[in-house]
């Protein structure tokens, strides 16, 4: 049954202009059919030019051909020196009068591929954009490209039969390799048979100019040449992380790993300096004669207790650690510095104070801290004081806020001294996040007596090299028990646009707040979730590699300025990355795309991404001018895919494999480009979990919108555990 466009629109609520548009259009197809050579598009000035519409359109101008030709489908192709002219003149005069030459060229492609998918390619197909012809599969030969065409519609044949068909961009002649590798693509080895040794081929070190290759690597030197010359200076690339060594091997080798670098925790901070003040206020009433800290670090704290006490031995297993800290209180003369072991090493007795803080989670295992808990006994002076400050973790209790380490924290510790023969707990300070004990070595005829606990909140802002470790209100799984536990094919691919608290009501469905996007990253942070990049999905995906644990990727189309404002501050803070595709040649100006829905969204600019680079932010292509894919010519596509992918590599100093096609608009020319320009890794239209089963450069993404709640969000990432 023939398309009726006045049914279809009436039932999609269409107005009666846009109704007779549609009926202009069927008779104007059918007027080209017949032989006319120019038809005015004056009167179809109401047809949506929406990329929805695109195929519509094309089926329309396809029913008015076959009845204007008294054709069938399978000629249509064949007779295209009889209209086509006319139909071409007409879709281009329809997107000058949407002034919008791209929503054609879209038609256009739309056109010449139903045109195609019925035709036999008997003879070699010249459309206007589009060559369809067939190939000899096991004796490929070169394919020169007529004037004006960017695209290859080709059937691959075997012994007269079709074996596959291909349609791909081209940018200039195809030559016998490059067939050649591209059957070798899509055709299983077996069917080449014997002479799939003859397909065997040496890459072009030189290729001819004007092959397809060729004008490729033309075009590469020009975006390279506009990456140099622009005036963003290039980021060196980043320096490879420090490994640490495991103190399970050599404690002290793993002591001075961290103290490579000066202050490895941020001593100065206020976070830090908070507890320290805490930790000064517990101090018992009274003089202080000898007092012993362990694990002295640097001496940013210990600078702070010399005057509080007559005299301090400062140590600490680190000779680095204790050299620094010897030059940070060389004028406080009551200090004596020494190198300690105090695992292994005897201490010095008849202690009237002991301090040893955030340093007892890095014993082996709870044994070892009840030897040493007995060693801190048997080192104080009766009546003499041990205080301990140290974090609580969510091993030790993960229904409550805590650090997820793999270690025990406050809670066993302070069970573990308070259990020590001689030892009782008399004051202790807690917050959400630590807690800082006094302990008493009784003397023999001493009653123990209640302690002192006071809450206290914490008022200092908690830097993000601590908050990236919090979970705050407890978890409910453990990131490193699922890793062991659970064993997945599909992972969720987040996609997200903007956070922001307001902008265009138009926009809504692509805009969280910041509130919702937090509470959104909170439940993936307590649920055991951890996030991984595009790289690391395609390499799963390539060795068909099960996904450990609960990995999620989370990406953000566009590069918008409220990213690092609000996005990236709450993903570090749940210790997560995630991956952002920008729209290079717009970066740092604003998303002109939305300009007629209202005031532009403001975008990154080049200075922002290598800082969040730095920091750890993913970063691909969104193209470099935010067009949809397929209203692009295969060397404008080309084009755009170098251009973007070079400048990404400039700010951020790292290869750049990754790309989301703008408006999730692809079409069967992207994927080989693509991994021409030098890509591995596409976000497409396609809707869903990722899988191992997926092709890794057309990959589906689930959007994230936001209006939708956070039930709903936790419904669809538990649907993709299931």
């Amino acid at each position: 049954m023939a398309h009726n466009p006045l049914v279809s629109n009436s039932a999609n609520g269409g107005t009666a202009s846009e109704a007779l548009a549609w009926l202009a259009l069927r008779n104007a197809a059918a007027d080209c059919g017949r032989g006319s050579h120019s038809v005015d598009p004056q009167s179809m000035r109401a047809l949506p030019a929406g990329r929805k519409w695109a195929h519509e359109i094309a089926r329309v101008v396809v029913d008015g051909l076959l009845a204007g030709s008294l054709s069938a489908p399978a000629q249509l192709a064949s007779r295209w020196d009889r209209f086509g002219g006319a139909i071409t003149g007409l879709i281009i005069g329809l997107g000058q009068l949407w002034n919008n030459p791209g929503a054609a060229r879209r038609i256009q492609y739309q056109l010449e591929q139903m045109l195609l998918d019925a035709d036999d390619l008997a003879a070699p197909r010249r459309l206007a954009w589009t060559l369809g012809i067939r190939i000899a599969a096991r004796n490929p030969t070169a394919t020169q490209l007529p004037e004006g065409i960017d695209q290859i519609y080709a059937h691959l044949m075997i012994d007269g039969q079709i074996e596959a068909v291909v349609q791909f961009g081209v940018l200039g002649a195809v030559t016998r390799d490059h067939w050649i590798e591209l059957i070798q693509n899509v055709v299983p080895a077996e069917r080449l048979g014997l002479a799939a040794e003859a397909l065997s081929t040496s890459a072009e070190r030189e290729p001819d100019p004007d092959s397809h290759f060729g004008k490729l690597a033309q075009l590469a030197a020009q975006a390279r040449e506009l990456v140099r010359s622009s005036a963003e200076p290039a980021e060196p690339p980043a320096a490879p992380r420090r490994a640490r060594v495991r103190h399970d091997k050599d404690r002290t080798a793993f002591w001075n790993s961290y103290f490579a670098t000066e202050d490895p925790w941020n001593y100065g901070s206020s976070y830090e300096q908070e507890k320290y003040q805490r930790q000064l206020e517990i101090l018992p009433a009274g003089p202080i004669g000898r007092a012993l800290e362990l694990a002295c670090a640097e001496g940013h704290f210990t600078r702070q207790l010399a005057p509080r006490v007559g005299h301090l031995t400062a140590t600490d297993i680190s000779a680095i650690a204790v050299e620094r800290a010897r030059a940070r209180c060389s004028d406080q003369p009551n200090i004596e510095f020494g190198v300690l072991d105090f695992a292994a090493d005897t201490l010095p007795g008849g202690m009237d104070l002991i301090f040893c803080s955030e340093v007892l989670y890095y014993l082996d295992d709870l044994a070892e801290l009840r030897r040493i808990a007995r060693k801190f006994a048997e080192a104080l002076a009766p009546g003499g004081s041990l205080i301990s400050a140290h974090a609580f973790v969510l091993r030790d209790n993960v229904e409550k806020t805590g650090f997820d380490w793999n270690t025990f924290g406050a809670q066993a510790i302070s069970e573990t001294l308070a259990a020590t023969e001689g030892l009782v707990l008399e004051q202790s300070i807690q917050t959400e996040l630590y807690r800082i004990d006094r302990f008493r070595r009784l003397s023999p005829d001493e009653v123990a007596t209640e302690p002192m606990i006071d809450q206290v909140p914490i008022r200092a802002p908690i830097e993000i090299g601590v908050a990236r470790n919090i979970v705050w209100g407890g978890a409910r799984a453990l990131r490193r028990d699922v890793a062991r536990s659970e064993r997945r094919q599909r992972i969720p691919v987040l996609m997200y646009h903007g956070v922001a608290d307001e902008g265009p009501a138009a926009l809504a469905r692509f805009r969280l707040t910041p509130a919702a996007f937090a509470s959104q990253m909170a439940w993936l942070r307590a649920n055991g979730f951890h996030a991984i990049g595009s790289e690391q999905l395609e390499v799963s995906i390539a060795n068909r590699q099960p996904f450990a644990g609960r990995p999620v990727v989370i990406t953000f189309d566009d590069g918008f300025q409220n990213f690092a404002d609000h996005a990236w501050p709450i993903l570090r803070a749940n210790d997560l990355t995630a991956e952002v595709f920008l729209v290079t040649d717009l970066v740092g100006e604003s998303a002109k795309w939305d300009a007629d829905i209202g005031p532009p969204t403001p975008l990154m600019g080049a200075g922002t991404v290598r800082r969040l680079s730095a920091e750890g932010a993913l970063f691909g292509s969104h193209m470099a001018t935010h067009r949809a894919i397929d209203g692009l010519s295969s060397s404008d596509l080309a084009a755009e895919l170098l251009r973007s992918r070079m400048f990404i590599e400039r700010w951020t100093g790292r290869p750049t494999t990754a790309f989301a096609a703008p408006f999730s608009v692809t079409d069967r020319r992207l994927g080989r480009l693509a991994r021409e320009c030098g890509y591995r890794v596409g976000f497409g239209r396609k809707h869903g979990p990722a899988d191992l089963d997926c092709d890794p450069i057309d990959l589906p993404r689930i959007e994230i919108r936001g209006d939708r709640s956070l039930d709903d969000f936790v419904a669809t990432v538990e649907a993709v555990l299931e």
